[in-house]
């Protein structure tokens, strides 16, 4: 489990796609403080799994099913990513639950300026738009931010100077392909309010709600 709340910008040393044995090697400071290997990273939003470390470098397999899902595909050597250990259980919890399990993509399609602040409106498909709401949490590329406006396709999110000088975030450009996971409170909802097929149909229901008082 994450929080959001990225603890540095690492840099891409290798990328090896091979079928079933893909990997990649990040460069780190940071986050390689008292790792061990099997330890949870979060890169670009992304729970990956340190195999192996040395000096300054991590290296975690990639599954196909994240590089389908998520913009890791897109990552050569050199690019920056956003990174953050695991959850302590004795720290702040600075940002929102976040499992770096990505949802999808978005794309950039616009960014502008506003005072010290900026703007970025991310274009998203149907399947992940339903589940954001304005006020509401979203984790883009790991960052935990806070969604300040929705349409029927896209949401945009205001960002503050230190988020885009911390993170990836503040180099992005138009057309940049970025990593979405919705806020998962929304997805257990609806998966209890509307089960399918292969839960029993004992399942929370409307009529069972009302009848106990919700």
């Amino acid at each position: 489990m994450f929080t959001g709340i990225i603890e540095e910008v690492g840099n891409v040393k290798n990328v090896k796609r091979a079928g079933t044995s893909s990997f990649i090697e990040i460069e780190a400071k940071k986050v390689l403080e008292n790792v061990h290997l099997g330890d949870s990273i979060a890169v670009n939003g992304v729970c990956l799994t340190v195999t192996h470390f040395d000096s300054g470098v991590f290296r975690a397999d990639i599954m196909n099913e994240t590089l389908n899902r998520s913009s890791l595909g897109f990552l050569t050597p050199g690019s920056h990513v956003n990174l953050e250990r695991a959850m302590a259980a004795n720290g702040r919890f600075g940002g929102h639950i976040v499992s770096g399990h990505i949802d999808g993509t978005g794309t950039v399609s616009d960014i502008r300026n506003d005072g010290i602040a900026v703007w970025y409106t991310i274009d998203t498909p149907p399947n992940l738009l339903r589940y954001i709401v304005e006020k509401g949490s979203i984790a883009i590329d790991g960052i935990s931010l806070t969604v300040a406006r929705v349409t029927e396709s896209s949401f945009s999110v205001s960002i503050i100077p230190h988020t885009a000088a911390q993170t990836t975030l503040g180099t992005k450009k138009k057309g940049d392909i970025v990593n979405l996971e919705n806020d998962i409170i929304g997805k257990y909802v609806e998966k209890l309010m509307k089960p399918t097929e292969t839960v029993p149909k004992s399942g929370i229901t409307m009529d069972f709600l009302s009848k106990n008082g919700f």
